[in-house]
């Protein structure tokens, strides 16, 4: 393998589990800081959804649900069509830390790209994790 398959990010939030669990796997919080609408049926096989105003949507399915600590999908891949096959696997992971959460999301499957689409998707995710988290922690601490 000679590209980065891996993307990993660790994030301390000071809120509840709970709290972040439901920002992560409710149409609710993930159309509010992730994208402008979704839709998600939360078990192992489900389909989830996500659309942002700008016109570009997120075809997932649901992987793994163990609550309140492990919640995984996979997801079109940036910069191919909607209707490629390959997809890379989210996973996000919960941990108690005093009265927060330590959040680690790690996304994997970037190696099955030939060179050009490996760099524009594995750079593109880098970055959009980064803002993503980002945005993550400022809607949990409005509401």
């Amino acid at each position: 393998m000679g590209f980065p398959d891996r993307i990993e990010r660790t994030v301390e939030i000071a809120h509840p589990p709970a709290k972040v669990w439901a920002a992560l796997t409710t149409a609710e919080g993930l159309g509010t800081w992730f994208g402008n609408q979704a839709s998600i049926d939360l078990r192992p096989g489900g389909d989830a959804e996500m659309k942002w105003d700008e016109g570009h949507k997120a075809n997932m399915r649901v992987e793994r649900v163990e609550e309140p600590e492990i919640f995984g999908f996979t997801w079109n891949i940036y910069g191919l069509p909607d209707d490629d096959p390959r997809r890379t696997y989210v996973e996000f992971t919960l941990e108690p830390v005093g009265a927060g959460t330590r959040l680690t999301v790690v996304e994997t499957g970037f190696s099955q790209l030939p060179d050009e689409t490996h760099r524009v998707a594995f750079e593109g995710n880098t970055k959009g994790w980064a803002a993503e988290l980002g945005e993550l922690i400022e809607y949990l601490d409005a509401v």
